[in-house]
């Protein structure tokens, strides 16, 4: 029942309720596809117009897999709910998703591997065949990326203890371009640096100039940073252009600007583990040993709380919540210190060798 309500908890981002007034969106339609594929059993019915769901969730199987995603919403979209699931299956995940590498809507590939693998490693997940791989990029609206994502089973997860962030010690960053100048992305890296060198000296950001089949069907360019505290911690921030044909054109020093003004934003924010992924901390942490978990966030997003109240209603467990002020040790803003005691989730699918 544990697994079925797992699946359930991620399905939920598709729908909150039995029918809605819109009818099922292309990128949403792909997910339900994708579910389908690494489960075994699943149960999926959707009415002509498309405004109501059955979802019966099947065993979550893995194996080989390749998908291709809609192009409305990046590969991150889809990539955040493997990351959950990824670890619970029978056997070991390997995927190839195709579509959008990089947007303005969901966390990037780039980000994604910086920052959710070296937390996925915290709760005990990791070995040579954990990896995240961008072999093509692809900007919207055309797409065209390719991401190679494997992930061992396991059977159970560790506790986790994170409640001291440390201190930024380095920022490292990629700064992306396709179908475009190699220039571009260079201009990117410079006007970064101009504001985040006032602050640390230890900076390199990368660049990548993907050609010829490597750089999708769209031309675009974006930065992602990600600052690295002395305790293990990662803080990210991203920006990338306007797709082709949407919006007015953006300059690329603009971009580097914005996106280092973002990443010093998360910084204050603060925290052991960054916005984009503290749902999935919270999320490892229920489905822990029956221990005590603790780790400290910035500020709650509104993802988060609604996703909190997700994890109350399936697995029926409430999170003890107390706001740390900033003062001598904590800089920045307002912290939450959130502690739970895990479920004692075992992966019962798991082959035997």
């Amino acid at each position: 029942m544990l697994r079925i309500g797992k699946i359930q908890s991620i399905s939920s981002k598709i729908f909150s309720s039995d029918a809605r007034v819109t009818s099922l969106e292309d990128f949403e339609a792909s997910f339900i596809r994708l579910l389908d594929k690494i489960t075994n059993g699943s149960r999926i019915e959707i009415n002509q117009t498309g405004t109501t769901l059955y979802y019966q969730p099947g065993l979550l199987y893995g194996g080989s897999v390749e998908h291709d995603c809609s192009v409305l919403r990046s590969i991150g979209y889809y990539l955040e709910s493997l990351l959950c699931l990824a670890p619970f299956m029978k056997h070991p995940l390997r995927i190839v998703l195709r579509g959008v590498t990089n947007d303005q809507t969901d966390p990037s590939v780039d980000v994604l591997k910086a920052t959710a693998l070296p937390l996925l490693k915290q709760f005990g997940i990791d070995g040579e065949s954990f990896e995240l791989k961008i072999v093509r990029r692809g900007m919207p609206p055309g797409g065209g990326g390719e991401v190679f994502f494997s992930c061992p089973v396991r059977k159970v997860l560790k506790p986790i203890q994170l409640t001291d962030p440390g201190k930024i010690k380095r920022i490292r960053g990629m700064a992306y371009s396709v179908r475009v100048s190699p220039q571009m992305a260079n201009r990117i890296v410079d006007s970064a640096r101009s504001i985040l060198n006032k602050f640390i000296p230890d900076i390199y950001i990368y660049t990548d100039h993907m050609k010829g089949v490597n750089s999708g069907k769209s031309p675009g360019f974006g930065l992602s940073l990600v600052a690295e505290t002395t305790n293990g911690t990662f803080l990210s921030a991203e920006l990338a252009s306007n797709p082709q044909g949407q919006g007015t054109a953006v300059l690329p020093e603009d971009v580097g600007r914005n996106c280092a003004r973002l990443l010093l934003e998360e910084i204050y924010r603060g925290g052991c583990v960054d916005s984009t992924n503290q749902s999935l901390a919270l999320l490892l942490m229920t489905l822990g040993q029956q221990d005590v978990s603790k780790v400290l966030l910035g500020p709650l997003s509104p993802y988060t709380i609604e996703f909190l109240r997700h994890l109350k209603s399936f697995f029926q467990i409430m999170f003890k919540i107390e706001t740390r002020p900033c003062g001598e040790e904590l800089k920045g803003g307002d912290k939450v210190l959130m502690t739970c005691v895990g479920i004692g989730f075992s992966n019962l699918s798991k082959t035997l060798k």
